[in-house]
């Protein structure tokens, strides 16, 4: 991994939460419009903030995103994320939770766009890096998981 130059105020990584919010055994993304990590699909997400723990950083990030209420939310897996195009670092927390509603709203349009349900197997691309180095790790679909998202 390069070494960040002295001046670039980044300092150590930052923490992220990805949220697989599964609904009837599809998974929500989103297409990516702002700077970082622009024209990647992405899932919700964001900043873990002070004191915040993983799981209502995922509902407060699914509703400021979204406005989807989730529930049933569990760690996934963890992964390493250097972005060499911008310098960034991040540790980004994969969460999975489910949501009742398939109904979504784009409520950072400026951020966002296509947002969509997709299904394990047909995920679009390209994918934003934490999911890709996911992947990379031979994480399954949580089987189990998305058996009970059926309602």
């Amino acid at each position: 991994m390069p070494k960040l130059p002295e001046h670039s105020g980044l300092g150590r990584p930052g923490v992220g939460v990805g949220i697989w919010i599964f609904h009837n055994d599809k998974i929500l993304f989103s297409r990516r419009i702002g700077k970082h990590a622009h024209g990647t699909w992405a899932l919700p997400g964001g900043h873990l903030e002070h004191g915040e723990s993983f799981e209502d950083c995922a509902r407060r990030e699914a509703m400021e995103e979204c406005g989807l209420e989730i529930h049933d939310i569990r760690l996934y897996t963890v992964t390493n994320d250097y972005f060499t195009e911008n310098g960034k670092h991040y540790v980004t927390v994969h969460v999975v939770a489910r949501s009742d509603s398939g109904t979504f709203k784009n409520r950072e349009p400026e951020k966002h766009a296509d947002f969509g349900w997709y299904a394990w197997e047909n995920m679009p691309t390209p994918l934003m890096k934490p999911i890709e180095n996911m992947l990379k790790q031979g994480v399954s679909p949580p089987a189990d998981f998305m058996k009970r998202s059926k309602k």
